[in-house]
């Protein structure tokens, strides 16, 4: 048994498992916090084994995705950014709405979210783009246009439905230009360019309450003046649509206490509307208390250093690059939606990696983690096809080990000849 995990699972062991608590945390939790929806659907098991259906397939994925050489990212960067433009665009169109945004595409009744796939190909883009631009200086210069260049169309065509997203997408730019290596005078000027639009975006959103053709404005300008943190205690509070997630979110994590009162039950998940997605954290809280509270981050912190070692182990800077972005794209993600769930943070509508229900986001998430072993395996070495066959060697000869076990077992047990019966033959 132990041989056939190992020839099933390679790479990084630590990343497996990793993955595989937060495969299971989801599986828990989102149980815990689903009755909700189990309610509306009329059916107490459907929604959860659909959970765990999109979980198995995830899971399956990264097996077969990880024995895949990461050099293969390079062509599905630029088919899946082909790709998730062209679905960024027909969603301004025609998207599904959902929660006062349309975000989502329906192919026959299946729901998907351009956006995380959008993330995923500037995630392998950038990579390469960055990694070969290595190669020299004008090159680099070319890579940083291109990546600018294809960073504000994909922003562009995202910001108008998921601001939060186009945020963070901007944020992980900037973060990857400097693990690239782009000139000190590059980030310079793009670091005095992102804090004069980041004051103007706030002061916009803060005085201006609405903007013509841009929805969800309102939203953002409300949550910045503070209209979810009214005082409870106060006679004029009123529970209002704006407040309402995060006042029931800070009441689960006082709920959550010390120890907990266990998975199944939490009394808000029954009041909070996304309780099994966006404020899964919550709930997390308040099942596990401090163990949720501190063990959660802690295994997207481990996941994060984790994949810094990996990219230690590295000769060539687009396997560092790859892993590194998929470690911080996660790991971005997921403490905005933590900070969110604990209010330290405006409701952004971002999902908790590999833990909150959501097909679409589920899914890329496990390809992230594909693409970190896939790096773990084949970008740790000068002389990557060394590997590849060594690999291969060590497969062959206990094959080959066990093949011949087989074969002795079957043989026939053949009677020892004595010292005499020797001689009268040698004779």
């Amino acid at each position: 048994m132990e041989w056939s995990l190992s020839r099933l699972i390679k790479g990084d062991k630590v990343i497996w498992l990793i993955f595989t608590i937060l495969c299971l945390l989801s599986l828990v939790e989102c149980f815990s916090a689903i009755g909700t929806l189990s309610y509306s659907k009329g059916n107490t098991y459907g929604p959860i084994i659909r959970h765990g259906m999109f979980l198995l397939v995830g899971y399956s994925l990264v097996v077969v995705l990880h024995n895949f050489h990461y050099k293969y990212t390079a062509l599905l960067a630029y088919v899946m950014l082909i790709v998730s433009i062209i679905l960024l665009c027909v969603t301004l169109v025609s998207g599904v709405e959902a929660n006062g945004a349309a975000r989502w595409l329906s192919f026959f009744g299946i729901q998907l979210q351009p956006s995380e796939l959008a993330k995923l190909s500037l995630v392998m883009y950038i990579a390469w783009a960055l990694g070969k631009g290595r190669r020299s200086e004008l090159e680099m210069e070319k890579a940083y246009w291109r990546v600018l260049i294809v960073t504000a169309v994909v922003v562009g065509l995202i910001i108008k439905e998921n601001m939060s997203t186009a945020l963070l997408i901007l944020i992980f730019v900037y973060f990857m230009f400097l693990i690239g290596g782009v000139s000190r005078a590059h980030m310079i000027r793009l670091t005095i360019l992102a804090v004069v639009m980041a004051g103007l975006l706030f002061s916009l959103l803060y005085f201006v309450p609405s903007m013509p053709g841009l929805d969800r404005w309102g939203t953002w300008h409300n949550r910045l003046h503070g209209s979810e943190q009214v005082d409870v205690m106060s006679p004029q509070y009123r529970q209002t649509d704006e407040n309402r997630q995060v006042h029931h979110a800070k009441i689960a994590v006082a709920n959550g206490r010390f120890l907990g009162v266990l998975p199944g039950n939490s009394t808000q998940r029954d009041f909070l509307p996304q309780a099994y997605s966006d404020f899964i954290y919550a709930i997390i809280i308040e099942d596990l208390g401090w163990l949720g509270l501190f063990g959660v981050p802690a295994l997207y912190i481990f996941l994060l250093f984790r994949c810094k070692r990996i990219a230690r182990q590295c000769t060539r800077a687009v396997p560092i690059l790859l892993v590194m972005g998929s470690a911080l794209i996660i790991c971005m993600q997921a403490f905005v939606n933590m900070a969110v769930a604990v209010g330290f943070f405006p409701v952004t509508g971002q999902p908790l990696p590999l833990v909150s229900r959501g097909g679409t986001s589920g899914l890329i998430t496990c390809v992230y983690f594909a693409v970190i072993l896939s790096v773990s395996r084949f970008g740790a070495s000068e002389d990557e096809a060394e590997v590849l066959a060594a690999e291969e060697a060590v497969e062959a000869e206990e094959a080959a080990r066990l093949e011949l076990e087989r074969l002795n077992a079957q043989a026939p047990e053949t009677p020892a000849l004595s010292d005499e019966d020797y001689a009268s033959g040698a004779e």
